[in-house]
């Protein structure tokens, strides 16, 4: 079976983003016919270029050795350089670590790789270079999200991001996605501040006992905001981060959203230009459900833009809904009446719970076993959505 970075599709197509892969299919091949080749530095391969028939190739951000542009162009490849001026990879072929996009902060977060982006974001020209550089980055970060999903059973975790790091619903959410991946669930967020923060926390902390995440919540709660102490904020969680483990989760953030920023516990981040294309993934992803911890506008969007689709579901494959704190989704924003009436007479009606507690968050969703492929259960066709 290839590797993901080296899949063949449509025949001959096959995907390299990995010089170990381009290594694999070089030996002994003579063509390149059909090969998609992405954020590959091939400078030190001169020589397999050499021997290598370009013609069939699609090249993309790929670095060369002098002379092989103009060998493979005249023997009928295709290649697109980088896009100038942008301060971003367009054919990026790996999600991002929380390295990466705090790179440069040393010398301030206005000099961090993901604040620079966003600036760039909020003052690029209405030109089709720029235009078409955003979209390339998201089609190329669409592609590392597909690999990175598979065979993992991903919940995703939806709340405000406004809550503070010494609030006891910031706890309450961090422990509720350390219950899930104790459960063997792959937890995914927005990636932001809040709630989200907390949940790729208590992921990334599943080794931890739970005394041991409150002590992490409490070393954090000294900066319990961002706002006006980005740089402090990063910092005493890159700290608490290197401590508490490498448990896997996932954050899908926005640069359209780019003011607040992304936070450090998720282990694989999918950061999208597109708001909207974004926040469709991030509950397509979300194969084995999704508890929504009390929030606002987004938040209760997000419930039912979740309960369109298992609305539509038929019987076996709709995903759990699960909404956290009773008094809050039937008082304070009435989204469970609502949710129950949308849902009645629905294959989905026996996915959708509201609890009060973590344990009972917990259960709901480990008993339920989403397909082994990983992909989303709840996806009709589009005749289907009427």
């Amino acid at each position: 079976m290839p590797d993901l970075d080296e899949r063949p599709q449509h025949g001959r197509r096959i995907d390299i983003s990995s010089l170990a892969a381009f290594d694999r299919l070089a030996r002994g091949a003579t063509s390149m016919h059909g090969w998609r080749i992405q954020d590959v530095d091939l400078t030190e391969r001169a020589d397999a270029l050499e021997r290598l028939d370009g013609d069939g190739a699609l090249l993309l951000g790929t670095e060369l050795p002098p002379g092989a542009r103009e060998r493979l162009l005249a023997q009928g490849a295709l290649i697109f350089d980088d896009v100038p001026d942008v301060p971003f990879n367009a054919y990026r072929a790996t999600l991002y670590s929380p390295d990466d996009l705090v790179d440069g902060i040393d010398g301030g977060y206005a000099e961090s790789f993901d604040a620079r982006v966003y600036a760039w974001s909020r003052m690029r020209q209405h030109d089709i270079a720029h235009t078409l550089a955003a979209a390339l980055h998201d089609h190329s970060i669409d592609d590392a999200l597909a690999e990175w999903v598979v065979g993992k059973r991903i919940v995703g975790v939806m709340g405000g991001h406004a809550l503070a790091r010494d609030s006891e619903a910031y706890r309450q959410a961090a422990h509720l996605a350390h219950g899930l991946a104790r459960a063997g669930r792959v937890v995914a967020t927005g990636g932001g501040p809040g709630a989200m923060e907390a949940a790729n926390l208590g992921a990334r902390a599943v080794a931890c006992s739970p005394a041991q995440l409150d002590a992490a919540i409490d070393e954090l709660a000294a900066v319990p905001s961002f706002r006006g102490a980005i740089p402090a904020w990063i910092e005493s969680a890159r700290r608490v981060a290197a401590r508490v483990g490498d448990g896997v989760s996932l954050g899908i953030p926005t640069w359209h959203y780019g003011h607040e920023p992304p936070n450090s516990f998720a282990t694989s981040i999918a950061k999208y230009f597109q708001n909207s294309v974004r926040e469709d993934i991030l509950l397509r992803v979300a194969s084995a459900g999704l508890v929504v911890l009390p929030g606002t506008g987004g938040t209760v969007q997000e419930i039912f833009q979740d309960a369109c689709e298992n609305s539509y579901a038929p019987e076996g494959a709709w995903a759990p809904l699960v909404l956290l704190g009773e008094r809050y989704w039937t008082e304070t924003l009435p989204a469970w009446p609502l949710l129950q009436s949308l849902m009645r007479g629905k294959p989905g009606e026996a996915g959708i719970a509201l609890v009060d507690t973590v344990a009972d968050a917990v259960a709901a969703i480990a008993a339920f076993e989403p397909p082994e492929d990983g992909s989303a259960p709840h996806a009709p066709a589009p005749e289907d959505r009427r």
